[in-house]
């Protein structure tokens, strides 16, 4: 029964005990929160820094032109050809 009478909690005591558990419980749901976020979040290739997209090589967007009908397939390959072939140069 000592214990009642002899440690008795002022209001700042329950005011501390109170700020203690809401910061205790902000920190719990700031680490759950930043954790979900980290296990959500896209992989990243280690070797790739950059955001920026790859930009499509001259074949990736012939082969996209034959796909949307702008040449037909005689146009292709004689523009494939003279892509694989190299730059020309002139005299």
């Amino acid at each position: 029964m000592m214990f009642w009478y002899d440690h008795h909690v002022s209001g700042w005591g329950w005011f501390a005990m109170s700020a203690g558990m809401i910061l205790f419980w902000a920190l719990i749901i700031t680490l759950a929160v930043l954790l979900f976020r980290a296990l959500n979040r896209p992989q990243e290739h280690p070797h790739t820094h950059t955001h920026t997209p790859a930009t499509p090589s001259a074949e990736d967007i012939l082969h996209e032109r034959l796909a949307r009908g702008e040449i037909d397939e005689d146009d292709y390959r004689r523009r494939l050809s003279a892509l694989r072939a190299g730059p020309v140069t002139k005299p």
